[in-house]
């Protein structure tokens, strides 16, 4: 076994000892509430023993939040951190599932405002309206393992951008590159307009009407559908064109390109964590890892 105080440190986990703190002061009642409820279901009575007795758990709740995010970090197999802790490959398991959980369903961080965290796209753009923020939206893909021969659906996950077997996940973020929200992740082969619209940014778009979001090319429908809301680079012009109407409309683009590049960098932090560099498990558990994630970076980004 390992001594526990090595496993916590940043190096293993990728976060700081002050951000596991706080997580294990907010998500403590949680995880305690849940396990009661298990046990209760378990049970089909209420409790006839006092708090505190029972069955001790083998990987007390600090430990759990440990293991957690060195297996979403390192990608390092159950069978490997079981051994490393002393305990059973079914139990660590079990444990990454439900911590992930609880990070997943924690929502994204806000900048100045401790306990506030946003979690659907409605709430993005509340907050945006409140603080006259304008939002940057952009999709990335994640490679996954492609489907079994025969099962339908198999081709909804073909990439035609990556060439690959992929997942998209849209991600809104502000002008200093802090992660907002991230959607319920779609197969790679939906369009990134697509998958913005299932989520209902056009509605979104519709009842905030004073919020601007940034978009790449390939949203033109949003952009005609809500001007001046949807914003994305001009067009290209006619090839007869003046050179100094080519020129005004590289350099519109350029200053497009330069407000849009912290939603990149929000990708890229989201990318360090190496299970979202290529995923390898079961896809159904893909988008609770990927908002997992993606609430840690936005701690992070928020606190820095």
């Amino acid at each position: 076994m390992v001594d526990r105080h090595v496993l916590a440190h940043q190096l293993f986990t990728g976060i700081s000892w002050q951000h596991l703190a706080c997580l294990i002061e907010e998500l403590a009642d949680p995880w305690q509430a849940a396990v009661e409820g298990r046990r209760h279901k378990a049970r089909g009575e209420a409790r006839k023993r006092g708090a505190g007795t029972g069955t001790r758990h083998r990987l007390v709740f600090v430990d759990r939040l440990v293991v957690t995010p060195i297996h979403l970090q390192h990608d390092l197999p159950h069978s490997v951190l079981a051994l490393l802790l002393g305990v059973d490959r079914s139990t660590v398991t079990r444990v990454i599932g439900e911590v992930r959980g609880l990070w997943a369903e924690r929502g994204c961080a806000v900048p100045d405002r401790p306990g506030l965290r946003l979690r659907t796209l409605a709430d993005v753009f509340a907050y945006a309206r409140a603080e006259g923020v304008e939002l940057r939206l952009d999709a990335t893909e994640v490679q996954v393992r492609r489907p079994v021969a025969g099962r339908g659906g198999r081709r909804a996950f073909a990439s035609g951008k990556k060439k690959q077997n992929t997942m998209k996940a849209t991600v809104i973020a502000d002008h200093q590159g802090r992660t907002l929200w991230t959607d319920a992740l779609r197969p790679g082969r939906m369009h990134d307009a697509t998958a913005a619209c299932n989520e209902g940014i056009g509605i979104c778009l519709r009842h905030f009407p004073d919020v601007e979001v940034l978009l790449d090319d390939g949203c033109p429908g949003l952009r005609r559908d809500h001007p001046g809301q949807a914003v994305t680079p001009p067009r290209k012009p006619n090839k007869i064109a003046l050179p100094q109407v080519h020129a005004a409309r590289d350099e519109a683009r350029h200053r497009h390109s330069s407000k849009r590049i912290t939603v990149e960098h929000a990708l890229a932090d989201h990318k360090r964590w190496k299970q979202l560099t290529r995923w390898t498990h079961r896809r159904e558990i893909l988008p609770a890892t990927y908002r997992a994630i993606a609430g840690l970076v936005s701690d992070r980004t928020v606190n820095a």
